[in-house]
């Protein structure tokens, strides 16, 4: 049997990531590097000229033009944190190395700290990562289309149940028609207002949009450059060609979510024309399948690094 060349690409095996990130000291050399490549830069004013000094064997960078105090950790994801970076920076290897994601229980065994521990740093990693990729816009030509998440109910299957919570799925292409990046943004209806929010928030204007023939996409594509409708009919989707992709991704969101997860409670989100003013999408979803390049699938020292660049920004 062939391989994929997608899973069996390298990525950072466990003995790597000791060797480079095993101590706190070389956690923080990797923090301040990514926090201050070209040397400090104070968060306050933006002045270089500085000193240091040690407190509590914690180093300090003092500014000399407002005289401002900031550690590496100031301002970032492990601010005030008691946790040591070391059991953050293993955290954000489990979190981006597991394909089907890592329950709260699992992170807790694999650091040694308790359960509200583990669950506040994972969602944290989550939240980080979701505003990272919050302000992607999805470009050229994009295949969406929408779904439902939630367990078997008595009640109206599909569109308009509600017993599930509905979103949309939209994958960006590239030329050779490989996914590159993909979005997952929960809806609170199915109206035409709120599938032209959606486009306004998640893709390019330049973009091409493709779906199926809802009539709600029309007010999508009239937010892009371009919008070009498939008649599904009485088939699904999933059963033609060019929608392969973006169910692909649906298939794999729930597969990771049952995979990973005994029980998920999904909210519905109230429709934006009930309250004042635009709305746009936020996915209450896992931050994790928001936006992201959509071939990562292992974590390599990049993908690391950008999920640290990410921390220290959160």
């Amino acid at each position: 049997m062939p391989q994929n060349p997608i899973q069996f690409q390298p990525g950072m095996s466990l003995s790597e990531f000791i060797a480079i990130y095993g101590t706190e000291a070389k956690c923080e050399a990797a923090l301040e590097h990514s926090r201050w490549p070209d040397g400090f830069v104070c968060p306050e004013c933006g002045a270089r000229e500085h000193s240091c000094f040690i407190v509590d064997g914690r180093r300090y960078w003092q500014c000399s033009h407002c005289r401002v105090q900031t550690s590496v950790c100031s301002g970032t994801l492990f601010h005030a944190s008691k946790l040591p970076l070391t059991k953050w920076f293993q955290a954000i290897y489990l979190v981006t190395q597991n394909k089907n994601n890592i329950s709260a229980l699992s992170l807790k065994r694999h650091l040694g700290v308790s359960y509200s521990t583990a669950w506040r740093v994972k969602h944290k990693l989550f939240e980080a990562m979701r505003q990272r990729e919050s302000r992607r816009l999805l470009q050229g030509v994009v295949l969406a289309d929408d779904a439902v998440l939630g367990g078997a109910h008595a009640g109206k299957p599909g569109r308009g149940s509600q017993n599930k919570a509905p979103f949309i799925a939209a994958v960006e292409l590239d030329d050779d028609g490989y996914p590159q990046h993909a979005r997952f943004d929960v809806i609170a209806d199915y109206t035409g207002a709120t599938y032209a929010e959606w486009a306004r928030s998640a893709l390019d204007p330049d973009a091409h949009l493709v779906s199926d023939g809802l009539a709600s996409f029309n007010a999508a594509g009239a937010q892009v450059a371009a919008h070009g409708a498939i008649i599904v009919g009485e088939r699904k989707s999933s059963d033609l060609e060019p929608f392969q992709w973006v169910n692909i991704f649906i298939s794999n969101v729930k597969t990771s979510i049952t995979g990973t997860y005994h029980h998920l409670r999904f909210r519905q989100v109230p429709s934006p024309l009930s309250r004042r003013g635009a709305v746009p999408c936020q996915p209450p979803l896992r931050p994790s399948l928001v936006g992201g390049p959509a071939r990562a699938r292992l974590c390599t020292h990049r993908s690391l690094s950008r999920a640290l660049a990410a921390a220290r920004r959160g």
